[in-house]
């Protein structure tokens, strides 16, 4: 596990602090408790009591941000084990992933659903001190329709909702409600509305979606939708919900709504780049393909009005996207497709998610007074934004003030089966 010395001292390196401002030569970081107390300044002798991180040669930078990683969503398949889908083996699996998304760097995640309520149990061992993991704004499963990404069967034949499924089915604006209502009793952070797999079609209705944001709100919970579609976009962004998963189909008239309404869209670029590029048969990787350069036209469109893009990888959406792997892929992405520079893309991937997770200003950033969410690596990002996918050159990682044990959680890699055509598309 971690340890929390009685002050922690990272000397010498580049910060990049994730406020925006040039790269300076830090001279000290101390670190008391959680909260990080000094950046800078000439009294940063240590004391014989102090832990002290020399970071000569190397890259302080907040720990990252990943506004979209499932963790209970998938299992996989282990040798020996017959019941991967049961309640306490996903709960198991979920608390081997965490471990796995800290130690590549990544600090805080938005979980926008999985199964049960295992994000919700894995979110408060960790707060407890249980388990080991990054910070968790968690939703359970997402509500969906007949049509919608998560309708458990596409023929009629099958009636309600699986227990092990990723959705719970809502047809009628008072599901939806009643829905919401009992996944904020049971303490989700988030709920996820879930329209249609590619947005050709919307299956949730306006006055439903507008009913779970309004529902949610009053309990002080936020409000996701996927929605790869331009009516579903559009009628979330005039319900007020408080982010947008996806949005590829989003006309510039759409995106007027949106930026009008001042909610941010999180496109989730890794995850149909995975499906497209790791080959998921013909038909489904050109569709990906498609539908990936079309979010690309429409992240640029959204960027041109002002709105804001978080990033998010998708992990843990199916076998492909293991944990500890993508999470740097989107800022990648961001670069190369979008035009953002690597300090944007870094940006997005550390300040500009803390909103997501309740901690504006708290996390994401390295200053006084700030949360001491810190990762230190071997190489600079901002020369190569390629970096941000190797935990490799993670040389160090600060959460609240405890340095993670990077030996104390195995990389051994788990039998894998090969991704799904639906599950690379449900996001």
């Amino acid at each position: 596990m971690s340890t929390v010395p009685k002050r922690l001292l990272i000397k010498n390196g580049t910060l990049i602090d994730g406020s925006g401002r040039e790269p300076v030569p830090n001279t000290f970081i101390v670190i008391e408790g959680s909260r990080i107390t000094q950046v800078g300044g000439a009294d940063g002798s240590a004391r014989p009591e102090d832990t002290v991180i020399d970071a000569a040669g190397k890259f302080i930078l907040p720990g990252l941000i990943d506004a979209h990683c499932h963790i209970s969503l998938h299992q996989g398949a282990l040798p020996g084990v017959r019941y991967t889908s049961s309640a306490g083996f996903c709960t198991l699996w979920a608390a081997y992933a965490i471990g796995r998304v800290l130690r590549a760097g990544v600090t805080s995640i938005v979980v926008p659903g999985g199964k049960w309520f295992t994000d919700v149990t894995v979110r408060e061992a960790v707060a407890a001190g249980l388990i080991e993991g990054p910070r968790m704004i968690v939703a359970s499963r997402a509500l969906s329709n007949y049509g919608g990404i998560f309708d458990p069967d596409p023929y009629p034949a099958y009636e309600g909702t699986p227990a092990d499924a990723a959705g719970v089915l809502c047809n009628t604006r008072d599901e939806f409600i009643r829905e919401t209502r009992k996944q904020c009793k049971r303490g989700v952070d988030l709920i996820k509305i879930a329209d249609s797999y590619w947005g050709d079609i919307q299956t949730c209705a306006d006055e439903e979606i507008a009913a779970v944001a309004d529902e949610a709100h009053r309990h002080n919970v936020k409000v996701a939708i996927h929605s790869r579609g331009s009516t579903s976009t559009r009628a979330a962004a005039k319900a007020g919900v408080d982010l947008i998963y996806h949005g590829d189909l989003a006309t510039e008239a759409d995106l007027d709504i949106v930026a009008k309404a001042g909610m941010p869209i999180a496109p989730v670029l890794t995850s149909p780049w995975l499906g497209s590029t790791l080959g998921v048969g013909a038909r489904i990787g050109d569709r990906l393909g498609a539908q990936l350069r079309t979010s690309y036209r429409m992240i640029r469109n959204a960027r041109d009005r002002g709105i804001p893009v978080l990033a998010g990888s998708d992990t843990g959406n199916a076998s492909a996207f293991a944990h500890g792997k993508w999470h740097g892929k989107e800022a990648e992405l961001f670069v190369s497709e979008i035009g953002m520079t690597p300090m944007e893309a870094i940006l997005a991937n550390t300040s500009g998610n803390a909103w997501l997770m309740g901690l504006d200003g708290e996390v994401g950033v390295v200053a006084p007074g700030k949360l001491a969410d810190i990762v230190i690596w071997n190489s600079n990002p901002l020369a190569d934004i390629t970096v941000l996918q190797r935990p490799s050159e993670i040389s160090a990682v600060v959460k609240d003030g405890r340095i993670v044990d990077s030996t104390a959680h195995g990389f051994r890699e788990l039998a894998e089966e090969p991704p799904r055509a639906r599950m690379l598309a449900a996001g």
